[in-house]
C-alpha cells in the first residue's frame, strides 16, 4: 500500500509539528509513507473565497501528484473534504475519481483503513474534542446534533484509545468555531465571539488541552487564547494519539 502525505499550507507554514506527528503516528503502523516535494495548496482558500476559477491549476496539480498513490492522507478534514467534494468542478478522468475517493482524513484512515483497535499512547490530561465542521458534517467523521440516530465520533474514538486521558463532556459537543477559513476576515467580530464561546465552554467543564482534527480550527482558538491567557493548551489530534 502506497500511501501519499499531504500536509495542509498553514500546517507547513505555522504548525509543521503536526505534520510530523502525522508521519511518524503512520510509520508505526508500518505503512510506507511518501512526502511528494513538490505538492502545494490544494485550492480552499481561493474557492472559499469565490474564486474558485483561480484555484482549478491548484486542482489539477494536486491530482498530478498524488493520483499515484493508493491513499492520500491528510490531519485535516476541511483539506480532505475540498478535494473530495469540491475537485468535481474539473474533468472527471480516472485519476481525478481515485484522488477524490481516496484522500482520506487521518482519523478515516487510522479507522477504516487501518482498523486500529489499540494505541501504545499515554496523556494523562483532560482534554475536550473541537469538531470542526468540514470534518463532523462534511466528512461524516461523527453525528452531528443536528441529525437523527446513533451518536457516533471517530476522532473521539481514537482519544478514547489513549491511556490515561480524561474526557471532558461539553455543553454543546458540535458547535463552530466561528473560523471559515476566509469568513473569518470578511466577519472578524463574529468569528471571533464565536470562538469566544468555544474557549469558554472548554475552560468551564475543566479541560486541560484543547484538540481538534483540524489546525486551522485550532489556530483560531488559540489565537483567542492567548489573548485571554487562559493557560489552556491547543494540540491537534496527531499530536496526542503520536505520544
Amino acid at each position: 500500500m502506497k500511501v501519499g502525505l499531504f500536509v495542509p499550507c498553514y500546517v507547513d507554514q505555522f504548525y509543521p509539528q503536526v505534520g510530523i506527528a502525522t508521519l511518524q503516528l503512520l510509520e508505526k503502523f508500518d505503512v510506507h509513507v511518501t512526502y511528494p516535494m513538490q505538492q502545494t495548496c490544494c485550492g480552499q482558500p481561493m474557492a472559499n473565497s469565490g474564486c474558485e476559477k483561480d484555484a482549478v491549476p491548484s486542482y489539477h496539480h494536486f491530482v498530478d501528484t498524488f493520483h499515484a498513490f493508493d491513499y492520500i492522507v491528510a490531519p485535516s478534514g476541511s483539506c480532505t473534504y475540498h478535494v473530495r467534494k469540491h475537485f468535481d468542478v474539473i474533468e472527471q478522468s480516472e485519476a481525478v475519481q481515485h484522488v477524490r475517493s481516496n484522500t482520506l482524513d487521518i482519523a478515516e484512515f487510522l479507522l477504516d483503513v487501518l482498523q486500529v483497535k489499540s494505541l501504545a499512547t499515554r496523556f494523562p490530561h483532560k482534554v475536550g474534542l473541537h469538531q470542526s465542521c468540514h470534518g463532523l458534517r462534511g466528512l461524516r467523521l461523527g453525528k452531528g446534533s443536528e441529525r437523527v440516530g446513533t451518536a457516533y465520533s471517530k476522532t473521539e474514538q481514537l482519544l478514547q484509545m489513549v491511556d490515561g486521558l480524561e474526557w471532558i463532556s461539553l455543553d454543546r459537543q458540535d458547535e463552530c468555531c466561528g473560523f471559515g477559513g476566509t469568513f473569518a476576515v470578511s466577519e472578524a467580530a463574529v468569528s471571533a465571539k464565536m470562538g469566544k464561546d468555544r474557549v469558554a465552554d472548554h475552560l468551564r467543564n475543566g479541560a486541560e488541552v484543547l484538540t481538534a482534527g483540524d489546525m486551522s480550527c485550532l489556530m483560531h482558538l488559540e489565537g483567542l487564547i492567548r489573548r485571554q491567557k487562559s493557560g489552556i493548551k491547543v494540540m491537534h489530534l496527531v499530536e496526542i494519539l503520536n505520544g
